[in-house]
């Protein structure tokens, strides 16, 4: 169901349901709350899960080993092709309240950890150059629209993709403008997955927040492959997010 979703096919879930119900012997509600289960686990790896099937925890360790071995497999579903919507859709419908930072998170799951560090969304996410460039795209394009819809057809003319026509570096992705002409600095992060779905964050970036803190924003765009949104997030960062150490930079 999740492959034909993903690439656009019709499927009936009650059909499935139905036949999963007649091979294990177990009830409509049983069958329900294992994808439920399912989705709970795709969605901590960054991945889209079966719409209806919202995510529910209280994972069993048998389905940490069903999942890898379903991935494992079907290596494709990491690779969904991105799209830009046509046309841009309304910025109204776009944008949607940030998550709430929370230091009282459950403890996730042994055997959920070792699956979330084979499958690991951030770096994944951040090695996929065309999902990256794709969530720019449409930025960019969502910025245009929005300063159109408050009669700023001039400031939306004078909206750039820095990151394409100027290169990566800048620590910035995409310059734009407040409906007053000031100048908003975005860098954009993108994943397929839920609006909780980590990334990473370069030192320069960091840095570039803490000097233009005014100006600086993070789009966070997620559900990109089936439904985009974006969340933004405005420096001091260590108000929004729970930032912690990745990588070490060696030097001799």
């Amino acid at each position: 169901m999740l492959a034909a979703d993903l690439s656009g096919q019709p499927y009936v879930k009650s059909r499935h349901s139905a036949a999963l119900m007649a091979q294990i012997g177990r009830s409509h509600r049983s069958v329900e709350f294992k994808h439920q289960n399912i989705s709970a686990v795709l969605d901590e790896l960054g991945l889209p899960w079966i719409p209806g099937y919202v995510p529910k925890n209280n994972y069993q360790n048998s389905i940490f080993d069903a999942i890898d071995r379903y991935l494992t497999r079907h290596q494709a579903i990491f690779e969904i092709a991105p799209t830009l919507p046509t046309p841009t859709p309304a910025p109204s419908t776009v944008f949607v309240p940030q998550p709430i930072l929370t230091e009282a998170d459950r403890q996730m799951p042994a055997r959920l950890q070792r699956l979330v560090r084979k499958f690991d969304p951030v770096e994944r996410d951040h090695r996929n150059r065309s999902l990256g460039k794709a969530g720019e795209a449409f930025v960019l394009e969502v910025e245009r629209k929005r300063l159109q819809e408050v009669d700023r057809a001039d400031l939306a003319r004078k909206v750039r993709w820095v990151a394409a026509e100027d290169g990566d570096g800048a620590g910035y992705d995409v310059l734009s403008f407040s409906q007053t002409g000031c100048e908003r600095l975005i860098e954009v992060k993108t994943t397929n997955g839920a609006a909780r779905t980590p990334f990473f964050l370069t030192r320069n970036e960091h840095a570039f927040a803490t000097e233009r803190p005014e100006d600086w924003r993070i789009y966070r765009v997620h559900l990109f492959a089936k439904d985009p949104r974006i969340f933004t997030i405005s420096p001091p960062l260590e108000g929004a997010v729970i930032l912690r150490p990745e990588t070490w930079r060696a030097s001799f």
